[in-house]
């Protein structure tokens, strides 16, 4: 299988290489148009800002090829919130696949702190943004009852349509979406043990 990484100036993309590795996958890491067409599953991981991310991407295009393509698209950390229309973190514009804006945490008493970090648990049965209860997506199987995930991140995606698990931290937040070939998760998978494992395996398996 061709996997190939969007290679851009966003930290923690060598974590998401060695994950795919334990999993027999030698993925490309590249930043050309072509590879990134070609390639069977595209992942779009990184952390860093959201706004220096998409200058380097739009000074390459790699936001127009990442909007058209057909293949499966799993978006992390940063990559979740670039997937959205609108980030507050230098009031950026982003690729806009998912309909949300992302917000910055604000903190309402002395114990929380900016930015999250550490573990927490998923609900993968999410509560949507218009009150119904959405059944488990495939990337999402396999998990357990209450699976932990590890976040790293100062800014998150509201509750929307396209959420399929939820984390609590502040306020209930999207900690994963999906819309057509497009899947992301704000906490990092490959820094998550077996549950990330598992998620970036179901991933690969779509």
């Amino acid at each position: 299988m061709n996997v190939a990484i969007v290679k851009y100036n966003a930290g923690n993309i060598y974590s998401v290489v060695n994950a795919l590795k334990r999993l027999g996958i030698e993925p490309l890491l590249t930043d050309d148009a072509e590879q990134l067409k070609k390639a069977d599953k595209v992942l779009f991981p990184g952390q860093g800002h959201a706004g220096e991310a998409m200058s380097y991407l739009k000074a390459r295009r790699l936001d127009e090829v990442i909007r058209d393509l057909r293949q499966p698209v799993f978006g992390i950390c940063v990559g979740q919130q670039l997937l959205c229309r609108h980030s507050e973190e230098g009031d950026t514009q982003c690729i806009g696949i998912f309909d949300a804006d992302v917000k910055r945490f604000q903190p309402q008493r002395h114990e929380d702190k900016v930015p999250c970090m550490g573990w927490n648990e998923l609900d993968v049965r999410c509560k949507m943004a218009d009150g119904r209860c959405g059944g488990v997506d495939p990337l999402m199987e396999g998990l357990g009852e209450h699976p932990y995930v590890y976040f790293v991140h100062s800014f998150y995606v509201p509750t929307c349509a396209d959420t399929i698990s939820t984390a609590d931290y502040i306020l209930p937040y999207s900690a994963s979406m999906h819309k057509d070939n497009f899947y992301a998760c704000q906490f990092h998978p490959e820094k998550s043990g077996r549950v990330g494992e598992r998620i970036i395996r179901n991933f690969i398996e779509l």
